[in-house]
Order: C-alpha cells, then structure tokens, then sequence
C-alpha cells in the first residue's frame, strides 16, 4: 500500500507541475499580448505613413517639373498669348461671328462686305 500511495503523490506531483506550467505559460502570454499588439499597430502605422511619405515625394517630384516646365520662355509666351498679350509692334485683331461667316460659306452665299 505504500507503494500505491507514493506512486499516486508521485503522479499529482506531476500533474500538478504540468499544470503549474501552463498557467506560468498562460500568464506569460497575457502579459506578452498588450506589448505586442501595440508593437504590431505601430509596424502597421508606420508602413502606412511610408506609404503616404513616398507618394508625397512623387507627387512633390512631379509638381517641381511642372514647375520648371510652366517656368520656361517658351510656354510663358505660349500662356500670355492666351491672355491676349502681344509683343511690342504687333496688333491685336479680333474676329467675330466666325461660326456664322463659316455658314454663309458652306451655303455658298458669298460674305458681307462692310460688316
């Protein structure tokens, strides 16, 4: 009978420890999950915000060019002249009624002098 008794003790013992171990095991792991869901929101956050920073630079790349392109004699002029600017010693004509000068063409009627 002792035997039997000692082998019982032995094996509560046992269990006992393993039981102890998952409970070590889960309280290790509650306290582990705040740390690493923070860790993992802020991996996620800044993923993101790269993300944005490098479409910004794009964007910022592209806005530059345009810049410099818009900046350049050629389209300077090109934009003045869509004001209504002209260069010095020229002149400025205005011509209106052109839809209705190109109907009277096509109709064959010859154009109204005088007007």
């Amino acid at each position: 009978m002792p035997r039997t008794t000692k082998g019982r003790g032995r094996m509560r013992g046992a269990v006992l420890r393993r039981w102890v171990a998952v409970g070590a095991l889960a309280l290790v792991a509650l306290l582990y999950y705040r740390p690493l869901r923070a860790y993992m929101d802020a991996r996620a956050q800044r993923a993101e915000r790269v993300a944005a920073v490098r479409r910004l630079q794009s964007e910022q790349a592209a806005l530059e060019k345009r810049l410099q392109e818009s900046s350049s004699l050629a389209v300077l002029e090109q934009e003045a002249r869509a004001l209504g600017y002209v260069r010095k010693g020229e002149h400025l004509y205005i011509v209106k009624n052109v839809a209705e000068w190109r109907a009277h063409k096509r109709a064959g009627h010859t154009p109204r002098r005088g007007h």
